[in-house]
């Protein structure tokens, strides 16, 4: 057995890393994407987004002088949009700021959009050879288990104290390794449940394991249920058959995106009057009137904190369609290309517009790389 700790994972890890695309080369802007892709999102559903998005912005400069809408189409499935907007500014920042090099300064890489402190940690120990902590969820978890940590792991003071423990913990020698490791061996080994002791190279380190406490920690405060929201949707069609989409507000869910207009109903609206409840929300949102029929598509969407329940209503035109850049009439074959976020195109399959989404489009996760 190796006789220090960084020794023994990192043995580990040349032994047992996966071959991953981003793993091959030491780009920051690379690892970079690799690192965004990967929050709430699992590596296997990352690959293919990650290699069709080197074939269109290979380096930095390329996503930087790229339009918003071209990013936000490419990312499209992966969901939280907000990610590939932070990622689109940061990149801008960095091509007018810093000459199109990933600064090395971890303060100010961590003070760009959607950056912070895990993002920095890891692009700059991976790409850069820089002795910092990188810690995610699954390293989180092997670090709280590693140290015994008893508080609840949602709560800000017992990531601190992991973090603390892993700045200790990083080498000098092959930082970024180290960190990978960490979370490799926190999604393969040191798993939330019945964690395999047995197959684990730092076991002997480990005060969770001395005392028992493998199997109870990480503590954690059960959240509640997600509120289910009922959400209502037009779907408006002009006179040539186009559907009216709308540009959401700057600001709260699905930011900026495109999607048939709609509204989340409050629990003070009765189900029968939904319809004209959609209808003045189209006239004062949007200054556009319209008949709202019946309904003719039902779809569930799941957000972290939320559940949209939708209901998407006919919508006829009672005036002349609206122009601008807050609105966009596509044809249904313009529609199926179309960047939507999935809670949209769920609508709208539903509604048989466009066909379903093939088995095994991602889908919002935690992170579990």
């Amino acid at each position: 057995m190796a006789d220090t700790l960084d020794r023994a994972l990192l043995e580990w890890y040349d032994s047992r890393r996966r071959d991953l695309p981003w793993r091959r080369q030491r780009d920051p802007y690379r690892i970079w994407v690799s690192e965004v892709m990967l929050q709430q999102t699992r590596v296997e559903t990352a690959i293919p987004y990650y290699l069709r998005w080197l074939e269109r912005f290979p380096d930095l400069l390329s996503l930087a002088r790229a339009p918003e809408e071209e990013v936000l189409a490419l990312w499209s499935g992966l969901g939280y949009y907000s990610r590939a907007r932070n990622l689109h500014a940061a990149v801008r920042e960095v091509a007018s700021r810093y000459g199109g090099e990933v600064p090395r300064d971890p303060d100010a890489f961590a003070a760009l959009p959607g950056v912070g402190e895990y993002t920095a940690g890891a692009v700059l120990s991976i790409a850069y050879g820089l002795r910092l902590p990188a810690v995610d969820g699954n390293a989180l978890r092997v670090l709280v288990r590693l140290g015994a940590l008893e508080g609840d792991i949602t709560r800000t003071a017992v990531r601190r104290e992991a973090v603390r423990l892993a700045a200790r913990l990083v080498p000098e020698d092959r930082p970024g390794d180290f960190n990978q490791a960490l979370m490799e061996l926190g999604g393969s080994v040191c798993v939330p449940r019945r964690p395999r002791c047995g197959d684990c190279p730092i076991t002997a380190w480990c005060e969770a394991r001395r005392r028992g406490l493998e199997g109870v920690l990480p503590r954690r405060t059960r959240r509640p249920a997600a509120p289910a929201v009922p959400l209502a949707a037009a779907l408006i069609r002009d006179g040539s058959g186009r559907v009216g989409l709308a540009r959401r507000p700057a600001v709260g869910l699905l930011a900026g995106m495109w999607g048939l207009p709609a509204f989340e109903v409050g629990a003070e609206t009765p189900a029968g009057a939904v319809a004209a409840a959609l209808e003045r929300h189209l006239e004062e949102a949007h200054g556009l009137r319209v008949r709202v029929g019946p309904p003719v598509a039902r779809a569930r969407h799941v957000f972290s904190h939320r559940t949209w329940e939708m209901t998407a209503f006919a919508g006829d035109l009672l005036e002349a369609p609206p122009e601008g850049p807050g609105w966009r009439w596509l044809t249904p074959g313009e529609l199926e290309g179309f960047p939507l976020p999935r809670a949209f195109s769920r609508l709208v399959e539903a509604a048989g517009l466009v066909p379903a989404a093939p088995a095994g489009r991602p889908e919002r996760r935690r992170s579990t790389r």
